[in-house]
Order: structure tokens, then sequence, then C-alpha cells
């Protein structure tokens, strides 16, 4: 490490430690919520622990999103990781500082999710998160007060989540006062499995219901025959009902500058969807 990148280590710790009070709630100390994160960090896939790292963004850039369980859903160690790397983006003037993709991602995905509940007009509604992680719609998203919310993700990964969201509110009572949504189910399982649905619909996922999918950071963490596979289970089970589906995809030149745990490129979407059975409103790189 040369001298100059010593520096801007000491820097960054530096603006870590003064931001200290201000960024780790007292929440983050209690000592479960410490011991929960000891956990993912010692027993958690990479692809798993990039549900906090996703979390750390939201709460860094909590001016824009307002995520109220972001912090204690990241945990210290996400939140101070890429604390240290916005501190070197904004020290090196670099084009784009660390995390905005995920808050504008995060931004965008809101605003449809918003729209799409807004075009059911008056009929019950119902959104499904795949993949999920730590995501915590259900409690900042005002949309979503007449809607029941079905969280899909690793049955370990939420049973950690639900137990955070616990410390963090306290009580039973409080959790419940603070959720914004009508109902959150969480429903532990594997997409990549076939049998999540049966799973989802076992949990109270009513299909003849208006439907929003959520795919938000999970089709390109997926082998391209599992993500299709993903999508097709959906379009089967949507014929009968107003269904929005909702994703996000990489294209070859931003997954060449991701992580080695991008596995997949869907190219020709448009034609997918298409074959899928799926109308495409809008479309956005």
């Amino acid at each position: 490490m040369s001298e100059e990148e010593k520096q801007h280590q000491r820097q960054a710790e530096s603006a870590w430690q003064e931001d200290c009070s201000f960024m780790l709630s007292q929440r983050l100390r209690l000592e479960t919520v410490q011991s929960l994160h000891a956990t993912i960090a010692h027993e958690w896939s990479a692809l798993q622990r990039t549900a906090c790292q996703t979390a750390a963004a939201r709460a860094l850039w909590n001016h824009a999103i307002h995520d109220p369980m972001a912090d204690v859903l990241a945990g210290e160690s996400s939140l101070r990781i890429l604390h240290e790397k916005m501190t070197k983006d904004k020290m090196n003037n670099a084009r784009e500082v660390s995390g905005v993709i995920l808050a504008v991602r995060t931004l965008w995905f809101d605003a449809r999710i918003e729209a799409a509940i807004s075009s059911f007009g008056k009929q019950e509604a119902q959104v499904v998160l795949l993949g999920a992680g730590m995501d915590a719609r259900a409690y900042r998203l005002s949309c979503l007060k007449d809607c029941d919310v079905f969280e899909v993700d690793f049955p370990e990964l939420l049973q950690i989540k639900a137990r955070l969201i616990q410390e963090a509110m306290g009580s039973a009572e409080h959790q419940k006062r603070a959720m914004v949504a009508k109902s959150v189910t969480r429903v532990g399982a594997d997409i990549k499995e076939d049998d999540w649905l049966e799973k989802l619909k076992t949990c109270g996922f009513a299909p003849k219901m208006s439907t929003v999918w959520v795919l938000e950071g999970i089709l390109y963490y997926l082998h391209h025959h599992n993500a299709m596979q993903v999508l097709q289970t959906i379009a089967a089970n949507c014929l009968l009902t107003h269904t929005v589906l909702l994703a996000d995809f990489m294209n070859e030149s931003s997954a060449s500058l991701s992580t080695p745990l991008t596995i997949s490129i869907v190219t020709g979407l448009s034609s997918y969807y298409q074959l899928l059975g799926f109308s495409m409103l809008s479309f956005h790189r």
C-alpha cells in the first residue's frame, strides 16, 4: 500500500469515527443485534450478505430514501465498509460515489411500485418481493397501506431479518404500529427450486388477486436457466389477474464491472417478455 493510499485509509477511518456517534443508532449497539450480525458475517454466503450491503446503501443515502430499518438490517460492518468507500470517492472527486446506484435503483422501484398499485384502482392488491433480502418497504412505503406484502428469500435470512426488526422495534405491538403495509408475510424458499410458488400459496398468496412482482437486484445473480424459470413461473400463474412485473437487469458492460457473483446476463429482454406473455410498457437500462 502506497503512502497516499495509507493516508486515504486514515482519513476514511477518521471520518467514520467522527460520524460514528451520528451513524450508529442505539439499536445497532444492542448485544443481540451485534450477535445476529456476527452470525451473518460467519455463516452467510457472499450472495446472502449482499442483502446487508444493499441495506447499508439505503441507510447511508437515507436523506433520499428514508428507510427507518436500514441501519439495523445493514449492521455496523457493512455500514463502515460503504462509508469508507464513499469517503474515499469524495476525496478522490470520483464521478460516482459508492452506493448511489443502489439508492437510485431503490427509488426507481419505489416509484414503479406506487404506480403499479395505483393502476389497480380500488382492487385488492398484493406485492411479492422475490429475493427480498433486507428490504423494509413494508415499513416505509405509504402506498402499501392496503396491500398484503410477501417477502420470499432463504429461510435463514428471513429468520435473522425478523429478529433484527424485532430487536429494533422492541415489542410486537410497537412493530405492528410501525408497519405501513396491511400485512407482511415472510416465506422461506429458494427461488432456484421448483416449490417456491407452492410455499408462497401456502402462506396466503392469492393467485387471482392483482399482484405486483418485485425482482430487485436478483435475476442477474441467477444462472440464465433459473432466471427464465422464475419468469415463466410468474407468467404461467398470472393469466387471470392484473399483474405488474418489475425487474432490473445487467447488460454486458455493467456486468464486466461487477463482482464475480454476477453470473447471468440477460439479453434480448423485450423478446423474452413478449414470449412469456408480458406487455413491455416501459424498459429502462
